[in-house]
């Protein structure tokens, strides 16, 4: 994802990377790559950031302390992790989402438009797939389209994760939830519905990461202007 951020920002003309934090610090870039933001010395604007949810504490630090926005797309947050991002978002601008797709951001409206209408009639399931090098299961993107469809019905809903412990049938009230690893699959979601004599799906497919990272360089460009506050990709697209 950082090569791809980089790609997508060098053909632009309102915005230039001046430093990266990674652990692979012998990339070859027109800007310094350190290994800790502790090691970064250079003047910034805003922060993007696609790495790992333990690297969280840093950033924050690193961001309040210089008073720069940040983008945050990195997946697989625990929930004092994520009280952490929101207690930040009181001092700094803070876009937080866990798929920068537009395409995924629309599936998210039509899923929450879709169960408002079809539940409790039809049963709904929701199946991921990703690279077998992804470490979190499910996907944030996954748990962005359970929080649509709850949000639609107004009333939580019981997650299961893949059934093969339930030695039982589904109930009304539950959305299941299945993920895939394998190969280099760079991320699909479909929800369906399933009713009687008639199933309805929603699916999106990512092709490439460069998706990933415009959609990330468009919210940093967003919340560079924004005063104090936690922005998502609701927020962009108004």
């Amino acid at each position: 994802m950082g090569q791809a951020v980089t790609k997508v920002a060098s053909e632009r003309l309102d915005c230039a990377i001046v430093g990266g934090v990674s652990k692979k610090t012998n990339t070859q870039t027109g800007f310094p790559i350190v290994e800790a933001f502790s090691k970064l010395n250079v003047e910034a604007d805003v922060i993007i950031d696609f790495s790992n949810p333990e690297l969280i504490e840093p950033l924050l630090s690193y961001a309040l302390t210089n008073r720069l926005p940040a983008v945050i797309c990195t997946t697989g947050f625990n929930e004092d992790q994520i009280k952490k991002i929101k207690a930040a978002s009181e001092r700094i601008p803070i876009f937080f989402s866990s798929n920068m797709s537009l395409g995924v951001n629309l599936m998210l409206s039509l899923a929450q438009i879709a169960a408002k209408v079809l539940y409790p009639a039809f049963d709904m399931e929701i199946v991921e797939k990703h690279h077998n090098k992804k470490i979190d299961a499910p996907s944030g993107t996954a748990l962005m389209l359970v929080d649509a469809v709850k949000l639609g019905l107004k009333q939580n809903l019981e997650c299961v994760y893949d059934r093969h412990p339930c030695k039982k049938s589904r109930s009304k009230n539950e959305i299941g939830i299945h993920s895939v690893r394998g190969g280099t699959i760079v991320g699909e979601h479909e929800i369906i519905f399933a009713g009687k004599d008639e199933v309805l799906k929603i699916s999106h497919t990512s092709l490439s990461k460069e998706i990933f990272a415009v959609g990330a360089v468009n919210a940093a460009s967003f919340v560079i202007s924004k005063p104090v506050g936690l922005y998502n990709m609701s927020d962009m697209l108004r």
